[in-house]
């Protein structure tokens, strides 16, 4: 035996090294296994971080080359320089990536480089060595589901991983499915100039989100020049000199037609990653999605043996996995933690962007539950007209009887950190007139927030 260790964490993504470094901070002896040759998963590698400074970029690419004219600054002739850019995204990954390195060296984390595998419960060989722990993590995230008729090849039908490495931008661009990952990454090659055709299976886009932001999101993003087709399937690919011919079906059954064009992006999900891990050996039992199955302490039907992250239940959000991966060390430790998975957010990082916490009005009626609706649009909030953002509102859900915050749910600038205050409310079991009555600073952003708690008992004071 190599060496042994109080916990092994098998992956290094936001779950996996989160929960790493939370073990070592609590005085554990820890190792994380990853078979990358950068820390940080596919978060910050081929995901979160890179699409993030894509966005960024090409956010400031349409606005100088449309919208800086409004604003009285006058730029000339803007040009594309994409290997600049690309390049630049590659130098946000290799920063993100070494500060979590830098990070395992300040908390004595050993990094066991190669791909890990548990050979029986309490020992994980790696590279040919094998290590015994007390306890083992499986942190190892999720890869893109694959569609039949549709063979990737990562140059002309790309997963994300591909879309983030295009070396051009493509004349059109068809994104096969219409969820966070295929709009961001289809918002950043319209903004470059591409023609972008979303395909979507279902009658509408992301479909766990609020009802009405949904269709508010679908109208905003057609006004910016993105095409929908929806309630339609794609049943397969042919690739040619030319470019890419899709056949696509109605949902429903009917008849077939083709779409050409230059690139293809797959995006219709993602699935748990625990090929090669040894889990039907070691016998962890696994659910019918292919997620591995544990309690509600993230604790597998084998003993020692754990699990956080995309690889279980619940949404496939890094700070979801983070939020787990604290609290298994902590609960290792010996500590009694606690997710509150009704107060996670999710968002989506297009412009507007769209971020939500809670439940949404479609769920509430579908329990039975009793709400009152307060909603504020940007339109009168004096900092999004000074900056010109003015789409979108913020719509908040709270209970009949008792006022307490249910859901909320912003479609706007800036979105993304506005709904921090109201996943912090619901967290502390807040009211909407809590809310109300907390003082924001003007003029922010943040007051469309307040005039919507406002709202919520019929009196907004600005509309």
């Amino acid at each position: 035996m190599s060496d042994s260790f109080d916990v092994i964490v098998i992956g290094a993504g936001p779950g996996g090294y989160v929960c790493a470094i939370r073990a070592a901070q609590l005085g554990m002896k820890v190792a994380c296994v990853e078979k990358r040759a950068t820390l940080g998963g596919t978060c910050l590698n081929v995901g979160c971080i890179p699409s993030k400074a894509l966005l960024q970029s090409s956010e400031h690419f349409e606005e100088a080359k449309h919208k800086l004219a409004d604003h009285g600054v006058q730029v000339g002739s803007v040009g594309l320089d994409l290997a600049r850019m690309q390049a630049r995204k590659g130098e946000v990954v290799s920063s993100n990536v070494k500060g979590i390195e830098f990070l395992f060296r300040k908390h004595k984390v050993t990094w066991l480089k190669g791909e890990g595998r548990i050979t029986a419960p309490g020992k994980v060989a790696v590279n040919g060595e094998e290590y015994a722990a007390k306890h083992i993590v499986i942190a190892t995230g999720s890869e893109s589901i694959p569609l039949p008729g549709v063979e990737v090849d990562e140059q002309r039908v790309v997963t994300s991983t591909g879309g983030l490495e295009l070396d051009k931008v493509p004349g059109h661009l068809v994104v096969i499915g219409g969820g966070y990952i295929g709009l961001e990454l289809g918002s950043v090659w319209r903004r470059l100039g591409a023609e972008v055709t979303v395909v979507e299976f279902l009658d509408r886009l992301v479909p766990g989100m609020d009802g009405e932001v949904g269709k508010a999101f679908e109208r905003i993003l057609g006004k910016q020049g993105m095409k929908f087709r929806l309630k339609t399937k794609v049943t397969g690919a042919k690739l040619d000199n030319s470019g890419v011919e899709l056949t696509l079906e109605p949902a429903a059954g009917g008849e077939a037609e083709t779409l050409r064009c230059d690139v293809v992006l797959l995006a219709i999900g993602r699935r748990p990653y625990v090929e090669s891990l040894g889990l039907k050996e070691v016998g962890v039992e696994l659910d019918e999605r292919g997620r591995v199955k544990t309690d509600g302490h993230f604790a597998t039907n084998v003993p020692g043996i754990w699990a956080i992250g995309d690889v279980i239940v619940g949404p496939m959000l890094a700070h979801k996995a983070e939020e787990e991966g604290v609290a298994l060390a902590e609960q290792l430790a010996g500590q009694k933690p606690h997710v509150n998975y009704g107060a996670i957010p999710g968002v989506v990082y297009t412009w507007p962007e769209v971020a939500s916490v809670g439940e949404t009005e479609e769920q509430l009626k579908a329990r039975g539950q009793g709400y009152r609706v307060g909603k504020f649009p940007f339109t009168a909030n004096g900092r999004a007209r000074a900056m010109g953002d003015v789409d979108g509102f913020v719509k908040l859900l709270a209970d009949d009887k008792t006022d307490r915050l249910l859901g909320a749910h912003i479609i706007g600038p800036d979105a993304g950190t506005l709904i921090a205050e109201l996943a912090l409310a619901i967290e502390f079991g807040a009211s909407a007139e809590d809310v109300a009555r907390t003082s924001h600073a003007h003029p922010s952003l943040s007051e469309a927030v307040k005039e919507a708690a406002l709202a919520v008992d019929g009196r907004p004071l600005h509309i």
